[in-house]
């Protein structure tokens, strides 16, 4: 008997903007900039690229090359990015500062 496996594609459940607005706090605050480019990726794809497109004026194959396995989103790409998912970034104190 042969198992048939396929990939699976967060962005395909991600479709209540809480969840994915969950998604996107937790990997911001892990401070770990892997997992906050893997978890944009993952709501741009769920919105859906040609959207985000429009809404960032950067195309299409910028953004999945700059959100790939390879890479380094520019301040301005994140700026863009969040601005058009419907996020808002903010910095705080910590308590180390």
């Amino acid at each position: 008997m042969t198992i048939e496996l396929t990939r699976f594609d967060a962005a395909e459940f991600l479709t209540d903007p809480e969840d994915q607005a969950e998604l996107i706090a937790d990997a911001f605050g892990t401070g770990d900039a892997g997992y906050i480019k893997h978890a944009l990726a993952i709501v741009a794809k769920a919105r859906g690229m040609t959207q985000v497109e429009r809404d960032t004026g950067i195309k299409r194959q910028a953004l999945y090359r700059a959100l790939g396995k390879d890479g380094n989103p520019t301040l301005d790409t994140l700026l863009k990015l969040t601005h058009s998912l419907g996020f808002t970034l903010r910095a705080e104190r910590t308590a180390q500062a």
